[in-house]
């Protein structure tokens, strides 16, 4: 239980933090919606991931790991299909640039790479989440 708690916690705070930087993610009820979408990804994690995960393993060990990110692909695109209250419609990050680096604007269309971009900025940051949480 404290296992799924924390997944949903994690899922729900990366999904804010990312609607904040990044411009595609569409939550139509604001916060009620917001929880709903992880509740619907901290299911989807654990029923359709696991499958998704075996049906790409030959996939994942031609490239050493390397496409595990599509499995978080797939499940967001289930939870867009299933759940009205949020929607992606497009990827549009504006850019950030410092003294040490800087990262250039990337805007991109609704559709399989706005999936994919949101995927891996996800898994990313749910990773690193993950990490600190240990």
């Amino acid at each position: 239980m404290k296992r799924l708690i924390k997944t949903f916690v994690i899922e729900t705070a990366v999904l804010y933090l990312v609607s904040l930087t990044v411009a595609g993610l569409s939550f139509s009820e604001g916060f009620k919606s917001l929880l709903l979408t992880g509740v619907a990804l901290t299911i989807a994690t654990y029923l359709a991931k696991p499958v998704i995960t075996i049906l790409l393993l030959p996939l994942n060990l031609i490239t050493f790991g390397v496409f595990k990110w599509a499995s978080h692909a797939i499940v967001l695109f289930l939870v867009d299909l299933v759940l009205d209250e949020f929607t992606i419609t497009g990827f549009a990050f504006a850019g950030y640039a410092s003294e040490w680096f800087s990262l250039p604007a990337i805007s991109l269309p609704q559709g399989i790479t706005s999936y994919i971009a949101y995927s891996l900025v996800l898994s990313v940051i749910t990773g690193i989440f993950y990490w600190l949480a240990k």
